[in-house]
């Protein structure tokens, strides 16, 4: 299905993604719409604050946990470096680079380069991450097939990846993409990113799960994204490393301490002797 049909010869030969041999019929659609999904816009108040409008309590905190587990995500970028983020909280992260810090953002649908969410009335359908969330393109960026984009990821050229997860285990295991008899629409590109050898996996989550349920096990219920392929996990609480096979407290958050991550965390772990105290 097409939105409109020309005369041979009016598309250059190098302008041509699929040839003719492989096209059967061609239909040209009716009042054709591009929709936007996931309309994304930036905006003008720092990402993850909470608004200076009435609202709950319970949302106004739950942004400040959000923004914590970004800012300090923001930490792991080095200048150079070849990234990809989830949606969500990862996402967010690159809104607080240091200054001097350029990372070229990678996208599992065939982008290279991607920039921040466009201003209202700049979105475009046709630029959207794997999120299906509106981006803009920075200058030197790349568009290319998914194909192109996996080869990247599985040949270990994405220096880094931070996502979210469901739960992780003391091994390092993660379970990110499903809920068992919940609705999924795919398990997208997680499984070749964090088990692509050479790229570091970071996750970020809020230390608990709804009703206080641990989310740091010994070992995760949830069905498996990779298997021991986490290397740190950042959360409201704290940070830890994972390292042969164990959980290593590396970082306590603001006025959190040491019982307080025992308390949240459903499995052992060791202290580092450099702890840092937020």
């Amino acid at each position: 299905q097409v939105e409109e049909i020309v005369p041979v010869g009016s598309l250059r030969p190098e302008d041509i993604h699929l040839p003719g041999i492989f096209v059967k019929r061609i239909i040209q659609g009716k009042g054709y719409e591009k929709r936007i999904e996931r309309l994304t816009l930036t905006e003008e108040k720092p990402v993850g604050v909470a608004d200076a409008s009435p609202a709950s309590d319970e949302k106004d905190e739950a942004a400040r946990r959000r923004e914590k587990i970004v800012r300090r995500a923001a930490k792991e970028f080095k200048n150079g470096m070849y990234v990809n983020l989830g949606i969500g909280m990862p996402m967010l992260a690159s809104n607080y680079l240091k200054k001097g810090v350029n990372v070229h953002l990678q996208s599992e649908n065939g982008i290279l380069g991607f920039g921040p969410f466009p201003k209202p009335g700049e979105q475009d359908p046709d630029l959207i991450n794997a999120g299906k969330e509106t981006i803009t393109l920075l200058p030197g960026a790349s568009l290319f097939s998914s194909d192109d984009s996996f080869a990247m990821i599985r040949g270990s050229h994405v220096d880094l990846t931070i996502l979210g997860a469901l739960q992780v285990s003391a091994k390092g295991d993660l379970a990110n993409w499903i809920i068992p008899r919940k609705m999924v629409k795919g398990m997208g590109g997680a499984m070749d990113l964090v088990a692509s050898p050479g790229t570091r996996v970071v996750v970020t989550m809020e230390h608990l799960a709804k009703g206080g349920k641990h989310k740091i096990l010994d070992d995760c219920t949830l069905p498996l994204t990779g298997v021991g392929c986490v290397d740190t996990i950042i959360t409201d609480l704290c940070v830890f490393d994972v390292k042969d096979g164990s959980l290593v407290l590396t970082e306590l958050m603001e006025d959190v301490s040491v019982d307080d991550v025992k308390r949240g965390t459903g499995a052992a772990f060791k202290i580092s002797p450099d702890l840092i105290q937020n």
